[in-house]
């Protein structure tokens, strides 16, 4: 399967550490924040990866992966402006049409290897796959939620005031091609935006949305807050940690 790291947006809630530099390049342990989706991409065996990044910065990260990663294949696409996860993905269309994909959130950190749901959800005839990870109620609120029964998704809503469930959507999802056909069907949300939780919500209506769930650590290193909680963990962990990385 083919990869996209959703690498966009202003990075405002790291001030300071993103007014001349992309949010993805901001240091979480030792390696720069985009080190760590790649490397879960990378880890699923794929190796041709669309990078989405802002206009502002684009440069910089062209310049940081082409220097670090001469191995991987990588596309570049330029948000112009924020406008949501799904129309970042939709850049994409023109060269992953007709492939399902992997898409991975560039803030997103991940302890655990997805190489297995990566090769059933290949297999399968299955339009959308998502990551779920338990979190406490009050938690869910800042994320996507979903409701599953048997092994699909049943309900998913984007940062609800009062969480039906405490099954956080994590940045990992896996879509057929479809999806791009779904996101041409979306309206933009009352934050002006195209949300990937509206997207996901047409193949949950289809039916055809499975789940798995996120045992290892996971975190967004969005925030100074939530960097800083990454960034102890992967050194409390170290080499423990590492050794799981080919970063």
């Amino acid at each position: 399967m083919k990869g996209v790291i959703l690498a966009g947006g202003t990075g405002s809630r790291l001030e300071k550490l993103t007014s001349v530099l992309n949010k993805h390049l901001v240091a979480v342990g030792e390696v720069p924040m985009i080190e760590y989706p790649l490397n879960t991409l990378v880890q699923m065996g794929v190796k041709d990866i669309a990078v989405v990044t802002g206009a502002e910065h684009a440069g910089t990260v062209v310049q940081y992966l082409t220097k670090e990663h001469e191995e991987i294949d990588f596309t570049y696409k330029i948000q112009k402006k924020a406008g949501g996860i799904a129309e970042a993905l939709s850049l994409t269309e023109n060269i992953y049409h007709g492939e399902k994909i992997i898409v991975i959130l560039g803030d997103n950190i991940f302890e655990g290897n997805f190489s297995e749901e990566a090769r059933k959800f290949e297999e399968s005839k299955l339009g959308a796959m998502l990551f779920l990870k338990k979190v406490n109620i009050d938690e869910a609120k800042r994320f996507g939620i979903a409701i599953v029964e048997g092994d699909k998704v049943k309900y998913v809503e984007e940062k609800p005031a009062e969480p039906k469930s405490n099954l956080a959507m994590t940045g990992l999802y896996m879509f057929d091609s479809e999806i791009f056909n779904k996101i041409r069907q979306l309206h933009r949300s009352a934050r002006g935006e195209l949300e990937i939780t509206d997207a996901i919500e047409k193949y949950v209506q289809e039916g055809n949305c499975g789940y798995g769930f996120v045992d290892g650590f996971w975190s967004d290193a969005g925030t100074h807050s939530s960097r800083k909680f990454a960034e102890d963990y992967i050194y409390k962990k170290g080499k423990e940690f590492w050794n799981k990385k080919s970063i």
